[in-house]
Protein backbone atom coordinates (compact mmCIF):
# COMPACT_ATOMS: atom_id res chain seq x y z
CA UNK A 1 0.00 0.00 0.00
CA UNK A 2 1.44 3.38 -1.01
CA UNK A 3 1.90 5.82 1.85
CA UNK A 4 1.35 9.57 1.63
CA UNK A 5 1.87 12.51 3.96
CA UNK A 6 -0.40 15.52 3.59
CA UNK A 7 1.51 18.30 5.34
CA UNK A 8 -1.24 20.89 5.65
CA UNK A 9 -4.58 19.19 6.26
CA UNK A 10 -6.67 22.34 5.84
CA UNK A 11 -9.52 23.16 3.46
CA UNK A 12 -8.02 21.58 0.34
CA UNK A 13 -5.57 19.32 2.16
CA UNK A 14 -8.23 17.48 4.15
CA UNK A 15 -10.28 16.88 0.99
CA UNK A 16 -7.13 15.59 -0.71
CA UNK A 17 -6.36 13.27 2.21
CA UNK A 18 -9.88 11.83 2.11
CA UNK A 19 -9.61 11.21 -1.64
CA UNK A 20 -6.26 9.41 -1.35
CA UNK A 21 -7.65 7.28 1.49
CA UNK A 22 -10.67 6.38 -0.64
CA UNK A 23 -8.28 5.23 -3.38
CA UNK A 24 -6.45 2.85 -1.09
CA UNK A 25 -3.48 4.93 0.00
CA UNK A 26 -2.25 4.85 3.59
CA UNK A 27 -2.61 8.48 4.65
CA UNK A 28 -1.17 10.62 7.42
CA UNK A 29 -2.19 14.26 7.79
CA UNK A 30 -0.33 17.04 9.57
CA UNK A 31 -1.82 20.26 10.88
CA UNK A 32 -0.26 23.35 12.40
CA UNK A 33 -1.98 23.00 15.78
CA UNK A 34 -3.24 20.36 18.16
CA UNK A 35 -6.69 21.94 18.02
CA UNK A 36 -6.86 21.48 14.24
CA UNK A 37 -5.68 17.89 14.54
CA UNK A 38 -8.31 17.19 17.20
CA UNK A 39 -11.03 18.68 14.99
CA UNK A 40 -10.11 16.12 12.32
CA UNK A 41 -9.98 13.24 14.77
CA UNK A 42 -12.99 11.48 13.21
CA UNK A 43 -11.20 10.97 9.89
CA UNK A 44 -10.27 7.33 9.14
CA UNK A 45 -6.53 8.00 9.18
CA UNK A 46 -3.95 9.53 11.47
CA UNK A 47 -3.86 13.31 11.83
CA UNK A 48 -1.36 14.97 14.14
CA UNK A 49 0.06 18.41 14.88
CA UNK A 50 3.56 19.03 13.53
CA UNK A 51 5.17 22.44 13.06
CA UNK A 52 6.84 22.14 9.67
CA UNK A 53 8.72 25.41 10.22
CA UNK A 54 10.76 23.59 12.89
CA UNK A 55 13.44 21.27 11.54
CA UNK A 56 13.59 19.48 14.91
CA UNK A 57 9.83 18.94 15.04
CA UNK A 58 9.76 17.54 11.50
CA UNK A 59 12.77 15.30 12.13
CA UNK A 60 11.20 13.94 15.31
CA UNK A 61 7.89 13.23 13.57
CA UNK A 62 9.73 11.60 10.66
CA UNK A 63 11.89 9.34 12.81
CA UNK A 64 9.49 6.40 12.62
CA UNK A 65 7.69 7.25 9.38
CA UNK A 66 8.24 6.43 5.72
CA UNK A 67 6.24 7.87 2.84
CA UNK A 68 6.22 7.33 -0.90
CA UNK A 69 4.76 10.80 -1.54
CA UNK A 70 4.75 13.97 0.54
CA UNK A 71 2.39 16.84 -0.33
CA UNK A 72 3.05 20.27 1.15
CA UNK A 73 -0.33 22.00 1.07
CA UNK A 74 0.02 24.43 3.95
CA UNK A 75 -1.49 27.92 4.05
CA UNK A 76 0.14 31.20 5.03
CA UNK A 77 -3.16 32.24 6.68
CA UNK A 78 -2.86 35.67 5.12
CA UNK A 79 0.65 36.35 6.38
CA UNK A 80 3.29 38.47 4.66
CA UNK A 81 6.69 37.68 3.21
CA UNK A 82 8.20 36.57 6.53
CA UNK A 83 5.38 34.10 7.10
CA UNK A 84 5.71 32.83 3.52
CA UNK A 85 9.42 32.27 4.02
CA UNK A 86 8.89 30.28 7.22
CA UNK A 87 5.88 28.26 6.15
CA UNK A 88 6.67 27.61 2.50
CA UNK A 89 10.42 27.83 1.99
CA UNK A 90 11.67 26.64 5.37
CA UNK A 91 8.82 24.15 5.54
CA UNK A 92 9.79 22.67 2.16
CA UNK A 93 13.43 22.52 3.17
CA UNK A 94 12.58 20.71 6.41
CA UNK A 95 10.16 18.27 4.78
CA UNK A 96 12.37 17.33 1.84
CA UNK A 97 15.34 16.85 4.16
CA UNK A 98 13.40 14.64 6.57
CA UNK A 99 11.71 12.59 3.83
CA UNK A 100 14.46 12.47 1.23
CA UNK A 101 13.14 9.26 -0.33
CA UNK A 102 9.57 10.52 -0.78
CA UNK A 103 8.35 12.32 -3.89
CA UNK A 104 7.70 15.92 -2.81
CA UNK A 105 4.72 17.76 -4.29
CA UNK A 106 4.37 21.46 -3.54
CA UNK A 107 1.08 23.31 -4.03
CA UNK A 108 2.14 26.73 -5.24
CA UNK A 109 -0.06 29.44 -6.76
CA UNK A 110 -0.83 30.92 -10.16
CA UNK A 111 -0.08 34.27 -8.50
CA UNK A 112 3.53 33.67 -9.59
CA UNK A 113 2.37 34.81 -13.03
CA UNK A 114 2.33 38.60 -12.96
CA UNK A 115 1.03 39.18 -16.50
CA UNK A 116 -1.45 42.04 -16.78
CA UNK A 117 -2.68 41.98 -20.39
CA UNK A 118 -5.27 39.22 -20.12
CA UNK A 119 -3.06 36.87 -22.15
CA UNK A 120 -3.08 33.09 -21.84
CA UNK A 121 -0.22 31.74 -19.75
CA UNK A 122 1.19 28.22 -19.61
CA UNK A 123 3.85 26.57 -17.51
CA UNK A 124 6.42 27.90 -19.99
CA UNK A 125 5.31 31.51 -19.56
CA UNK A 126 7.38 33.91 -17.49
CA UNK A 127 6.77 33.50 -13.78
CA UNK A 128 8.29 36.67 -12.36
CA UNK A 129 6.05 37.90 -9.52
CA UNK A 130 6.42 41.50 -8.45
CA UNK A 131 5.55 40.93 -4.80
CA UNK A 132 7.93 39.44 -2.25
CA UNK A 133 5.41 36.75 -1.31
CA UNK A 134 5.32 35.57 -4.91
CA UNK A 135 9.11 35.55 -5.08
CA UNK A 136 9.22 33.33 -1.99
CA UNK A 137 6.84 30.92 -3.71
CA UNK A 138 9.15 30.82 -6.74
CA UNK A 139 12.14 30.15 -4.50
CA UNK A 140 10.24 27.32 -2.85
CA UNK A 141 9.29 25.91 -6.25
CA UNK A 142 12.92 25.84 -7.30
CA UNK A 143 13.95 24.07 -4.11
CA UNK A 144 11.30 21.37 -4.60
CA UNK A 145 12.18 20.92 -8.28
CA UNK A 146 15.87 20.65 -7.43
CA UNK A 147 15.02 17.81 -5.08
CA UNK A 148 13.15 15.91 -7.78
CA UNK A 149 9.68 17.11 -6.85
CA UNK A 150 6.52 18.30 -8.56
CA UNK A 151 5.00 21.79 -8.43
CA UNK A 152 1.29 22.39 -8.89
CA UNK A 153 0.36 26.04 -9.37
CA UNK A 154 -3.20 26.37 -8.07
CA UNK A 155 -5.69 28.97 -9.20
CA UNK A 156 -8.02 30.56 -6.63
CA UNK A 157 -9.68 27.75 -4.69
CA UNK A 158 -13.40 27.74 -3.99
CA UNK A 159 -15.91 25.10 -2.97
CA UNK A 160 -18.45 24.24 -0.27
CA UNK A 161 -18.44 26.99 2.34
CA UNK A 162 -15.69 28.94 0.61
CA UNK A 163 -15.69 31.48 -2.19
CA UNK A 164 -13.84 34.77 -1.91
CA UNK A 165 -15.92 36.26 -4.72
CA UNK A 166 -19.24 35.23 -3.22
CA UNK A 167 -18.23 36.27 0.30
CA UNK A 168 -17.28 39.77 -0.86
CA UNK A 169 -20.40 40.00 -3.00
CA UNK A 170 -22.70 39.08 -0.12
CA UNK A 171 -20.87 41.36 2.32
CA UNK A 172 -21.08 44.32 -0.04
CA UNK A 173 -17.30 44.75 -0.08
CA UNK A 174 -16.73 43.68 -3.69
CA UNK A 175 -15.40 46.45 -5.92
CA UNK A 176 -15.03 46.49 -9.69
CA UNK A 177 -12.01 48.18 -11.22
CA UNK A 178 -12.99 50.86 -13.72
CA UNK A 179 -9.70 50.49 -15.58
CA UNK A 180 -10.92 47.57 -17.65
CA UNK A 181 -11.56 43.84 -17.77
CA UNK A 182 -9.67 41.82 -15.19
CA UNK A 183 -9.47 38.06 -15.69
CA UNK A 184 -9.51 35.76 -12.70
CA UNK A 185 -8.74 32.05 -12.56
CA UNK A 186 -10.39 29.59 -10.24
CA UNK A 187 -10.54 25.88 -9.45
CA UNK A 188 -12.84 23.85 -7.22
CA UNK A 189 -11.40 22.30 -4.07
CA UNK A 190 -12.36 18.77 -5.17
CA UNK A 191 -10.67 19.27 -8.53
CA UNK A 192 -7.47 20.27 -6.74
CA UNK A 193 -7.67 16.97 -4.84
CA UNK A 194 -8.18 14.95 -8.02
CA UNK A 195 -5.27 16.72 -9.71
CA UNK A 196 -2.98 15.84 -6.80
CA UNK A 197 -4.14 12.23 -6.89
CA UNK A 198 -3.46 11.97 -10.62
CA UNK A 199 0.00 13.49 -10.36
CA UNK A 200 0.94 11.29 -7.39
CA UNK A 201 -0.29 8.12 -9.10
CA UNK A 202 1.62 8.90 -12.30
CA UNK A 203 4.91 9.99 -10.75
CA UNK A 204 5.33 8.21 -7.40
CA UNK A 205 7.63 5.69 -9.04
CA UNK A 206 10.19 8.38 -9.80
CA UNK A 207 11.56 9.41 -13.17
CA UNK A 208 13.90 11.80 -14.88
CA UNK A 209 11.54 14.26 -16.53
CA UNK A 210 12.98 17.76 -16.99
CA UNK A 211 11.95 20.35 -14.41
CA UNK A 212 9.70 22.14 -16.90
CA UNK A 213 7.58 18.98 -17.19
CA UNK A 214 7.24 18.81 -13.41
CA UNK A 215 5.27 22.05 -13.18
CA UNK A 216 1.51 21.94 -13.78
CA UNK A 217 -1.13 24.65 -13.63
CA UNK A 218 -4.36 23.63 -11.92
CA UNK A 219 -7.26 25.81 -13.05
CA UNK A 220 -10.65 25.08 -14.54
CA UNK A 221 -9.27 26.38 -17.86
CA UNK A 222 -12.25 28.68 -18.21
CA UNK A 223 -11.17 32.07 -16.86
CA UNK A 224 -13.80 34.72 -16.33
CA UNK A 225 -13.61 38.43 -15.73
CA UNK A 226 -14.58 39.51 -12.25
CA UNK A 227 -17.30 41.61 -13.86
CA UNK A 228 -18.76 38.51 -15.54
CA UNK A 229 -18.65 36.54 -12.27
CA UNK A 230 -20.40 39.25 -10.31
CA UNK A 231 -23.00 39.72 -13.06
CA UNK A 232 -23.80 36.02 -12.88
CA UNK A 233 -24.04 36.10 -9.08
CA UNK A 234 -26.24 39.21 -9.20
CA UNK A 235 -28.62 37.46 -11.60
CA UNK A 236 -28.73 34.28 -9.54
CA UNK A 237 -29.27 35.99 -6.20
CA UNK A 238 -31.32 38.99 -7.29
CA UNK A 239 -28.83 41.49 -5.90
CA UNK A 240 -27.23 44.60 -7.44
CA UNK A 241 -23.80 44.64 -9.03
CA UNK A 242 -20.82 45.81 -6.92
CA UNK A 243 -19.74 49.42 -7.04
CA UNK A 244 -17.14 50.56 -9.56
CA UNK A 245 -14.00 52.21 -8.22
CA UNK A 246 -12.69 55.38 -9.88
CA UNK A 247 -9.12 54.38 -9.09
CA UNK A 248 -7.22 51.07 -9.42
CA UNK A 249 -8.14 48.56 -6.72
CA UNK A 250 -5.22 47.28 -4.65
CA UNK A 251 -5.46 43.50 -4.40
CA UNK A 252 -3.74 41.11 -2.01
CA UNK A 253 -2.12 38.99 -4.71
CA UNK A 254 -1.38 41.86 -7.06
CA UNK A 255 -3.24 43.42 -9.93
CA UNK A 256 -2.46 40.81 -12.54
CA UNK A 257 -4.87 39.86 -15.30
CA UNK A 258 -4.14 36.67 -17.18
CA UNK A 259 -5.82 33.50 -18.36
CA UNK A 260 -4.22 30.39 -16.92
CA UNK A 261 -4.14 27.28 -19.10
CA UNK A 262 -4.29 23.82 -17.54
CA UNK A 263 -3.88 22.08 -20.91
CA UNK A 264 -0.75 20.23 -19.75
CA UNK A 265 -2.56 18.61 -16.83
CA UNK A 266 -5.61 17.82 -18.91
CA UNK A 267 -3.42 16.16 -21.54
CA UNK A 268 -2.15 13.91 -18.73
CA UNK A 269 -5.71 12.78 -18.04
CA UNK A 270 -7.10 15.27 -15.53
CA UNK A 271 -10.67 16.41 -16.12
CA UNK A 272 -12.22 18.85 -13.65
CA UNK A 273 -15.59 17.85 -12.26
CA UNK A 274 -16.48 21.56 -12.20
CA UNK A 275 -15.15 22.95 -15.49
CA UNK A 276 -16.63 26.43 -15.08
CA UNK A 277 -17.21 28.95 -12.31
CA UNK A 278 -20.94 28.80 -12.97
CA UNK A 279 -21.19 25.00 -12.71
CA UNK A 280 -19.15 24.88 -9.52
CA UNK A 281 -21.15 27.64 -7.87
CA UNK A 282 -24.51 26.25 -8.97
CA UNK A 283 -23.84 22.63 -8.02
CA UNK A 284 -21.52 22.94 -5.03
CA UNK A 285 -21.50 26.37 -3.39
CA UNK A 286 -24.86 28.11 -3.69
CA UNK A 287 -26.81 25.17 -2.18
CA UNK A 288 -24.91 25.81 1.07
CA UNK A 289 -25.11 29.59 1.33
CA UNK A 290 -25.65 29.43 5.09
CA UNK A 291 -22.02 28.30 5.45
CA UNK A 292 -20.97 31.67 4.06
CA UNK A 293 -23.20 33.60 6.43
CA UNK A 294 -25.87 34.41 3.86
Amino acid sequence: MARILIAGCGYAGAATARLFHAHGWEVEGWTSSAQSAEALGALPFRVRAVDITSADAVAAAASASRFDVMIQSVSSRGGGADAYRRIYLEGARNLTSAFSEALPIFTSSTSVYAQTGGEWVTELSAAAPERETGRVLRETEELVLARGGIVLRLAGIYGPGRSALLRKFLAGTAVLDASGRRFINQVHRDDVASALLLVAQRTAGGGSAPATDRICNVSDNNPRTDRDCYAWLAAQLGKPMPAVSDSPVERKRGNSSKRVSSARLQAAGWQPRYPTFESGMRESVLPGLEQLGA
